[in-house]
């Protein structure tokens, strides 16, 4: 990939410092090898000054031939700079990892270090005065297939899977114990030939099964897969952005981490099965990131309420043009608005920039270039607080991936935009980050209020019922937006705090066991067949539910929140009769139906052209006596194969023996073709056709199909 930045390319040959904050003393490069043992230590250290570079301000480095390295070896350093933190003068000196490190072991304390705060970053010598990036052992990124950006689907057709990290096992009954699901436990989702890793006794994972594969997703996000500084929990806080996280790549059994090999493993596996790959990106704030000591005023705000005229202290224009101060919910808030002229690590000339925007562009490129990512989330995008930065960032995305074409031998202009997206987070949902090209598309939470409202025959918004399905069914009804790929529509998504966040089992569990399958589903089918693109957090599809909580029966930050997302084993408990004493085994039929279903209505909304336009007509509404019946049409006269939604929202039935009739039924299925059920998998007669009996709070899904 031709594009790059200078600093990257710098470091090709180099041992690179970026300072914007002057030094007082020499930065130092201190780098050893690692001995293992229990714990590894690195052994061997020396310290080898780093000189600054003429006519590029802020900038030191050293050539790495010039470091007496050996050929092949893998090194683990840091670097020794003042603490800009210090209150000391001159300051006292602090050893960090490199910011722009590939690699990161958390095995081993800096040398002198009281704490783990600042691992070792990892290099690999490879000789003729070359540094190449890899993992402690020398492992590196590699990829087994060649790139086909141009087989995966595009954004109209994408299911997006929300995968957390963070996983639950229930290894007796009732007792389930948390644990980190590896990169090769995710690819083992994917990949029939990988078994599961951490998690490699969860029968899902077994060799020769590939679930995500088999469920039909197309897209796969991956909650931050970035260097976290906490044992991973969910990954949103960010420590090391050009280096994936070293528990992700550490897997139990395995003797160093494997972090880069393993990512590339994922992503390969995905891609060979039609998957896109999906990054979580947390550009708000960071924990214990480098340069929180190499120069923290320049690259850092920690007090917001210290000054709110500070240009960085403010968030962004919510969309009813508030603002309030920013929150870093325990971590460091990025400045984006502070100017520094200094050496740019993008252009490598020195002028006038913000140096988190530019760090933050470098680690984009990064990740795009080596790891193939083809989407980005943009998490808290009202804390980033800065639309020209978000926008640079989606600008450059873009630009990454039609290089990425280039470099497969494809025609960009073929294709190529309808297969990225940069989509932010920003829960009030200002129209103006769409309307001004600053992002792809936004989360549509909106979506999620309404449609959990309505599967419990409520209202929302303001609005009456009819209104409340109709703004969730069709996107563009709300004000924000205009097309159906600018909004990520989900029931559920990994943010499960809160009142009607929680998952939808735990959401609906005091109702009769039946109650709960029947409104899943229901709610399964307006996410599918809605304008907009489906997500779901991992676990949903088979109705998974919360495991701990606080004292008060709630799911927040502190009792299962970033702790309990998804287990996996109850989707292969066996069958019990027992609900108080195994309530896993109890509802294990019941979720299978539910996998079942889902799977069905997935395979529908990536296949069926009628579900990858915005045309939506509401072909019949029925608010008699005890009915909420809402009919939907997807596809306009330019689809040939219409999908039709009959939804009921409420405890009417049709009689026993008679049929629901629908007056604006658009007609026989044409010559050749016949007008199916989907979710029941059956073909509906001719004289059945817009005539059937209904059943309370369900959904039928009809389409065409070859007779």
């Amino acid at each position: 990939m031709s594009i790059s930045t200078d600093i990257l390319n710098r470091r090709v040959t180099r041992f690179v410092l970026w300072s914007p904050q002057p030094q007082n003393t020499v930065p130092q490069l201190v780098i050893g090898s690692l001995r293992n043992g229990n714990p590894p230590t690195v052994a061997g250290i020396r310290q080898v000054p780093l000189a600054a570079v003429s006519g590029a301000a802020g900038l030191f480095e050293v050539d790495a031939a010039n470091c007496g390295l050996e050929d092949g070896a893998v090194y683990h350093y840091w670097f020794e700079v003042d603490d800009s933190r210090s209150d000391l003068h001159p300051p006292a000196r602090v050893i960090v990892t490199d910011p722009f490190a590939s690699c990161v072991d958390w095995r081993v304390v800096p040398p002198g270090a009281a704490d783990n705060t600042q691992p070792a970053s990892v290099i690999r010598y490879a000789g003729q005065g070359e540094l190449a990036d890899c993992d402690p052992a020398g492992e590196s990124a590699v990829f087994e297939a060649p790139d086909t950006p141009d087989k995966l689907s595009p954004n109209n057709q994408l299911v997006i899977y929300e995968l957390p990290t963070a996983w639950t096992l229930s290894r007796s009954l009732n007792e389930p114990e948390r644990a980190v699901a590896t990169f090769l436990d995710a690819a083992a989702l994917v990949d029939e030939r990988i078994g599961g890793a951490n998690f490699a006794d969860l029968s899902l994972l077994d060799a020769g099964k590939a679930y995500l594969a088999d469920l039909g997703v197309n897209a796969l996000e991956l909650l931050p897969p970035t260097d976290s500084f906490f044992k991973r929990e969910w990954g949103y806080d960010t420590s090391h952005y050009l280096s994936p996280d070293c528990d992700l790549g550490y897997p139990e059994g395995n003797l160093s981490p494997t972090a880069n090999q393993d990512l590339a493993r994922l992503v390969d596996a995905c891609h060979q099965k039609g998957i896109r790959f999906f990054i979580d990106a947390v550009v708000a704030f960071a924990k214990e990131e480098p340069y929180n000591h190499i120069d923290a005023p320049d690259f850092c705000i920690d007090r917001p309420e210290a000054d709110p005229n500070d240009p960085d202290a403010l968030t962004s224009g919510r969309a009813d043009g508030s603002r309030t101060l920013r929150n870093g919910f325990g971590s460091t808030l990025w400045r984006y608005a502070k100017p520094v002229t200094t050496y740019d690590p993008v252009s490598g000339h020195p002028q006038s920039i913000f140096p988190a925007r530019q760090l933050m562009l470098t680690y984009l490129t990064r990740w795009m270039r080596d790891f193939r990512v083809d989407g980005i989330r943009m998490d808290s995008v009202e804390n980033v607080a800065n639309w020209d930065f978000v926008q640079a960032f989606k600008d450059l995305g873009r630009t990454l991936w039609r290089q990425r074409w280039t470099d497969a031998g494809l025609d960009p202009a073929v294709g190529a935009d309808a297969r990225f997206l940069v989509v932010g987070e920003e829960l009030t949902r200002p129209p103006g980050l769409l309307r001004q090209s600053r992002l792809d598309g936004l989360w549509n939470n909106d979506f999620q209020d309404r449609i959990r409202a309505a599967i419990l025959g409520e209202s929302t918004g303001g609005d009456n019922f009819e209104w409340t399905v109709r703004k969730a069914i069709d996107c563009r009804l709300g004000g924000v937006f205009t097309d159906g790929a600018q909004a990520v529509n989900y029931v559920t998504s990994h943010d499960v705090e809160g009142f009607r966040h929680e998952r939808l089992f735990t959401m609906l569990h005091s109702m009769p066991d039946e109650q709960i399958e029947k409104r899943i589903k229901l709610a399964f089918v307006c996410l599918m067949t809605a304008v907009g693109i489906p997500m779901f957090l991992a676990g949903e599809e088979f109705a998974d539910q919360h495991d701990f909580f606080d004292q008060n029966g709630n799911v927040n930050q502190r009792a299962g929140k970033q702790v309990d997302p998804v287990n996996f084993g109850r989707l292969t408990a066996a069958p019990s009769t027992d609900k108080q004493g195994n309530p896993d085994g109890y509802y294990a039929l019941m979720r299978r139906r539910v996998h079942a279903y889902v799977k069905t209505l997935i395979q529908l909304r990536t296949t069926a052209p009628a579900l990858a336009v915005n045309d939506t007509d509401f072909i019949w509404t029925d608010f008699g006596p005890g009915k909420r019946v809402i009919v939907w049409r997807r596809g306009g006269a330019t689809v040939p194969v219409p999908v039709i939604v009959l939804a009921n929202f409420s405890d009417f039935a049709s009689a026993p023996g008679t049929d629901y009739v629908i007056p604006t039924w658009p007609g026989p299925a044409p010559a050749g073709k016949k007008w199916i059920e989907v979710t029941q998998r059956r073909d509906v007669g001719p004289a059945s056709v817009g005539r059937e009996p209904i059943f309370a709070w369900e959904a039928k899904v009809y389409t065409y199909a070859d007779v």
